[in-house]
């Protein structure tokens, strides 16, 4: 009996310490104070983000040891176009995407009726008119040809630059959403080839001259200072073309893309684009 009443005692000992323990919050979760426990939720969890392979890659990869202390792990999916990051995140096949601008999402939103938006700038990535056949500004050969991106948004970036540099003119000369229909002063005859964006690098042989975006210059192994003439600073292209992290409109919210946020406009960031880069890409933030 004695044994038995020992072995009882001590029972209820272990369950009185356990619910004590439980009651005091020594569990190894903690409550957010909504209900929700964030080191749990912070833990071991994946973000796949879509992203292009020069900055956009480069820029993710630098933060993936800052969101590991949170308990992320970034994924970076690597697309080499401008189509499948948009499709691939509407689809859920990531939770976000990095590579483009404003007007070039809105104008995709539109042409493909889906709703994806923008949260954090992170950077600008000047365009530039890179040297083909012609290696000069100063004396362009009547009839040069001119390799520009045809996506609409592009095409009217690449056009204001050509119009900056005194090769032709524009029946806006502020307006982002021109095409080669609106030229209405060209002196030297030039012929505007529309080409996809990523195809333009290497075609630069073929052609006079070609107006390149930074991210797919960057990634042929061009820099600014190859460039005969690029997007300034105070630009209405600068000011227009940010490039921006892209979710879902029910993503806004989520912890993960908060942390994301944070981590890519950090001052570590910043440092690494400008160190790593050289002006061909500028921190916007």
């Amino acid at each position: 009996m004695k044994n038995i009443r020992q072995a009882s005692v001590a029972l209820a000992t272990v369950t009185l310490g356990a619910l004590f323990a439980v009651g005091c919050g020594t569990n190894s979760a903690s409550n957010d104070g909504n209900g929700s426990s964030t080191a749990s939720a912070k833990k071991d969890v994946v973000l796949k983000v879509a992203a292009s392979p020069t900055p956009h890659a480069e820029i993710l990869n630098d933060i993936k040891p800052i969101l590991a202390k949170e308990g992320i792990q970034l994924e970076v999916i690597v697309y080499n176009d401008y189509i499948q990051p948009n499709r691939a995140l509407s689809s859920g096949q990531v939770d976000a995407n990095f590579f483009q601008h404003k007007p070039y999402l809105e104008n995709y939103n539109e042409m493909n009726h889906t709703d994806l938006v923008p949260t954090v700038a992170v950077h600008f990535e000047p365009l530039g008119i890179y040297p083909g056949k012609s290696k000069s500004l100063a004396n362009i050969p009547n009839g040069a040809t001119i390799a520009v991106p045809d996506d609409t948004t592009n095409e009217a970036r690449a056009l204001l630059l050509l119009q900056n540099a005194g090769i032709i003119k524009l029946k806006d000369p502020n307006s982002i959403s021109e095409t080669k229909e609106d030229i209405t002063w060209n002196p030297h005859h030039v012929n505007i080839e529309e080409l996809d964006a990523a195809a333009i690098p290497r075609t630069v042989r073929d052609v006079n001259y070609a107006v390149i975006n930074g991210n797919y210059a960057l990634d042929a192994g061009y820099t600014v200072a190859d460039a005969l003439d690029v997007e300034k600073a105070n630009s209405l292209a600068a000011k227009t073309y940010a490039n921006y992290i892209v979710v879902r409109p029910d993503e806004t919210n989520d912890w993960r893309i908060k942390d994301l946020d944070k981590a890519i406009t950090s001052p570590q960031v910043k440092q690494f684009i400008e160190t790593k880069f050289k002006g061909s890409v500028v921190p916007v933030f």
